[in-house]
């Protein structure tokens, strides 16, 4: 490996520790227990065993503190709980819980730190500090594909100690030994047939000691985990019951909407509100950072009377167009502005100096989150306390925030994570509830909601960043020789870090996650990611870095295999070096029907990439037709370890390529004028039923860890597509969207 190779390394390691704020020094505080968040007496008879189990007179609460944006968090952690607990399905209640340092997140920086597939003890090592760094600054998080991995065994186990706790109460009262006990749908169980129910006991448990271990259910007893989980949102959700942040309402309720500079980083030099403070429901216009609230009797007055304010807003500092913003990234090709390089195996440049076969130039664009349900938030100041209700992937770093705006204790807020519709990342900011803060301030007494309109939503974004990739390879004997991959992007990690407060120092890996983690072992292969400086502020996009980096990896090696003459799926078989990779491949090919004819005009493209330690393989059919190009037939495979609840993943892996597939084929972000193009979904387009393709899915189970599949079925999804056209077509496509290139039958 180079020098800089190492240097990269090392200052990766040492970049992650910075987070932590010195993690050595914090060492006692990784040993010490987190406290214990729930009240002991909240409502009178009220106990809380642990963290996440508070039991009352009319039965147990789960608290599910990784919050739920449809992906169906809440019930998976509900089940890990409930299972160990024994509680029968139909009795349990679920809350999110309060924000608390009790919840942190120890697998989403963990899982960051090192290649799912490096075994090494440098890599381990990497993976405690990651764990270590969540823990003492109480990250809780929901994002990473992580709820399930990172509660796997922590639920688990907080569920048998509370049920142990239960059974050595009733043994206590009833005089008899633990092991005559059993519990059975939320009651101790006595061999005379005695029955105690856990709201019975709550009181004498909470004065024993938790057990320092529990023993877990073998998985042969599972009742819940492992087979059709019915969602316990699923009823609100069908009936329109939900309480989303939108459905919030208070007594006297007013409604905001506000306007900021779409001009990202050009602020306000002033406004006119005098034909909005005339719109009919408007009731107080009112100043905020960056921009004007108002508040009215309804949304659609708050809305238009934003709509009538007149700013004077000051210009971007970013390039003004999409044309500017290239050029900016493209410029970051340079040595000064080097950020990493992660992967460096033989010696590139000799082997290129021997001829370079292919060398090709790929991009992908800015994307939007764009969820259904826009920023919303709400809050009520009154009486020295602060309430506020939110969607949002980041409670405590929002409570944190509101303290500061507020100037209250953080003892004196509450903040109820409400079910989002929608998120993929856009959450893990809080702009919007800094914002319902201020109006709250300035609305002393009253209860206010804050709804953004589409607009503003769409403008006021932190998209996805777009990316330059440049490839060059060498093939000989039918083989691929030699891959070298640069990739220029700005910095995620920097900017939304920077945002929260946080230093992240050191390289940014997500410039080349999904690239330079991907375990083929190329005799001369190399990932180099360079750093374009601070344009449009950007975030964590559903799937991060792989979500754009699998396009341009996956189609750069495609082409080096065309140009060796391999087939795609045995030429990526032969340099797999992880076995559960090697099985993904082999199994998608077996699903698809790989290396069987097609007729003239049809062709398979195949993709692979593993993002959040799930290799995931697609298979992508399409049909040249005279109207377009039709997508016929998807085939997706993972492997996930274990599968919880077969129908929940399947949902999933669905729903990740249909993701997948919609922003490959139809959206990125454009921008005139220091701000974005698109406004709405009518030029934001999402994949239409009829151009859904059938979609076949497979989630294996040969892993020892298990893992998430919100996000990785993403990746594959665009280069597996494009790669299918070139098989149809003959025609590479090396930048997205691809409509721009070629027409889809719709």
């Amino acid at each position: 490996m180079s020098r800089i190779g190492k240097i990269a390394r090392r200052t990766f390691l040492i970049g992650s520790a910075t987070v932590t704020g010195g993690f050595a020094v914090g060492y006692y505080a990784y040993r010490k227990p987190p406290k214990n968040p729930l009240p002991t007496d909240p409502a009178g008879d009220a106990v809380a065993l642990t963290p996440y189990v508070l039991i009352d007179g009319s039965g147990v609460t789960l608290i599910t503190p990784r919050a739920e944006m449809g992906q169906g968090a809440m019930t998976v952690q509900a089940a890990l709980l409930a299972e160990e607990m024994d509680i029968a399905w139909a009795d349990i209640r679920t809350d999110p819980g309060p924000p608390a340092a009790a919840y942190y997140n120890a697998y989403v920086v963990a899982n960051g730190a090192a290649a799912a597939t490096d075994e090494v003890w440098q890599a381990d090592l990497k993976r405690t500090f990651g764990t270590g760094i969540s823990k003492v600054m109480g990250l809780q998080i929901t994002g990473g594909s992580s709820t399930v991995p990172d509660s796997y065994d922590r639920l688990r186990r907080a569920g048998a100690t509370a049920r142990a706790m239960l059974v050595a109460a009733a043994a206590k009262r009833l005089g008899v030994d633990t092991d005559k006990l059993r519990t059975e749908d939320g009651a101790v169980l006595a061999p005379d047939g005695t029955r105690l129910p856990y709201p019975d006991l709550a009181a004498e448990a909470a004065g024993i000691t938790p057990p320092r271990a529990v023993a877990l259910k073998d998985q042969a007893d599972w009742r819940y985990l492992g087979r059709r989980i019915d969602r316990l949102d699923i009823v609100a959700k069908s009936t329109g019951t939900a309480q989303y942040g939108l459905d919030q309402t208070a007594p006297g309720m007013v409604f905001a909407s506000v306007r900021t500079n779409p001009h990202r980083g050009g602020g306000m030099t002033g406004f006119d509100a005098s034909a909005a403070e005339g719109t009919p429901g408007v009731l107080k216009v009112v100043p905020i950072t960056d921009g004007a609230g108002v508040i009215a009797t309804n949304t659609w007055a708050a809305i238009e009377g934003a709509k009538a304010i007149a700013f004077d807003w000051g210009a971007a500092p970013a390039p003004a167009d999409s044309a500017g913003l290239w050029d900016a990234i493209a410029a970051s090709f340079a040595e000064e502005t080097r950020d990493h390089r992660l992967k460096d195996d033989g010696d590139v440049e000799a082997a290129l100096a021997a001829g370079i076969d292919v060398a090709a130039e790929y991009r992908v664009p800015f994307l939007a989150h764009a969820p259904l349900e826009p920023m919303t938030a709400f809050a009520w100041l009154k009486d020295g306390h602060l309430d506020i209700r939110a969607g949002t992937q980041i409670p405590r770093f929002s409570l944190k925030k509101a303290a500061r705006i507020s100037g209250l204790p953080e003892d004196a807020i509450t903040l109820t994570v409400l079910t989002m519709g929608g998120s993929f990342g856009r959450r893990l900011e809080d702009d919007f509830i800094a914002q319902v803060v201020e109006l709250a301030m300035a609305m002393e007494g009253t209860p206010v909601k804050l709804i953004w309109a589409r607009e503003e939503d769409m403008t006021h974004d932190f998209p996805r960043p777009a990316a330059i990739a440049r490839g060059r390879g060498r093939v000989a004997d039918g083989q691929v020789q030699a891959f070298d991959l640069s990739i220029a992007a700005p910095s995620v990690r920097a900017s939304q870090m920077g945002r929260l407060g946080l230093s992240t120092g050191g390289a940014d890996s997500t410039i080349t996650e999904g690239a330079w983690d991907q375990p083929f072992a190329i005799p001369h292969y190399r990932v180099t990611g360079y750093r374009t400086p601070p344009v449009v502020p950007v975030s964590s996009w559903r799937s991060v870095g792989a979500s754009g980096n699998a396009f341009l990896h996956e189609c750069m090696l495609d082409e080096l295999i065309h140009a060796a003459g391999a087939d795609p799926l045995a030429e990526r078989l032969r340099l797999c070096t992880h076995p559960l990779s090697a099985r993904v491949l082999e199994t998608v090919g077996e699903m698809s029907g790989w290396g069987t004819p097609l007729e003239p005009g049809r062709g398979r493209g195949l993709a692979y990439c593993l993002s959040f330690g799930v290799p995931c393989a697609e298979v992508v059919e399409v049909t040249a037709t005279d109207r377009g190009i039709r997508i016929d037939r998807v085939f997706a495979v993972a492997e996930v370890g274990r599968v919880l609840d077969p129908v929940n993943i399947e949902n999933q892996m669905q729903g990740g390529v249909i993701w997948g597939l919609s922003h490959a084929i139809h959206a990125e972000l454009t921008y005139a004028d220091g701000r974005p193009d698109q406004e709405n979904f009518d030029t934001y387009p999402a994949l239409r039923i009829t151009e859904c393709p059938d979609i076949t899915v497979r989630a294996l189970e040969n892993g020892d860890q298990i893992r998430g599949i919100g996000e990785p079925t993403v990746p594959p999804a665009a280069p597996a597509l494009a790669n299918a056209i070139f098989a149809a077509t003959g025609r590479r496509i090396r930048a997205l969207p691809l409509n721009k290139a070629v027409d889809f039958v719709g």
